[in-house]
């Protein structure tokens, strides 16, 4: 049976630390491993990311385009043919979230019309595309538009449009 005063690490599994600047036959005496002069070899030097030494910087040289807004809407989508397969004939917010077709994040609801619809359905959404509330009413549905932002738990509807 193994002791106590027998245990050793395993061989290769421990490696003493770097003694650095402790002279030449610590192998790293001299310099330190920092190399010969320059600003990485001072104590407290630092160089920010994406600096190129006084060259013109890659994320200043290549062009800018476009414009995000930072206020803008984000929809959760939802395309026609999801809403065929639910098997409801009252569709909303509220019960795209119990049915796991959308997230639990507040956020308004858009209907796309990618896909056919069969069932007659009274949908309420905070937004429509065209093609979307075409093929609603073509089916004998009709497309009810919910007010801005979080109309959804309250009941808060706004005008039916057409």
């Amino acid at each position: 049976m193994t002791e106590l005063h027998d245990l050793r690490p395993t061989p290769g599994s421990r490696r003493k630390r770097v003694r650095k600047a402790r002279g030449p036959g610590s192998g790293k005496g001299k310099t330190a491993g920092r190399g010969h002069d320059g600003q990485k070899s001072r104590a407290g030097e630092s160089i920010r990311p994406g600096f190129e030494g006084g060259q013109m910087p890659l994320q200043r040289r290549i062009p800018k385009r476009g414009f995000t807004p930072p206020n803008r809407t984000r929809y959760y989508v939802v395309n026609v043919k999801e809403l065929d397969g639910l098997g409801i004939s009252e569709v909303d917010p509220d019960s795209l979230r119990k049915f796991g077709v959308i997230g639990k994040r507040k956020r308004p609801v858009k209907v796309l019309g990618a896909g056919e619809i069969s069932t007659s359905l009274q949908v309420r959404a905070h937004a429509f595309s065209v093609s979307a509330r075409e093929k609603i009413e073509a089916a004998g549905g009709s497309a009810v538009v919910l007010d801005p932002v979080g109309g959804s738990s309250e009941g808060a509807e706004g005008s039916e449009q057409t």
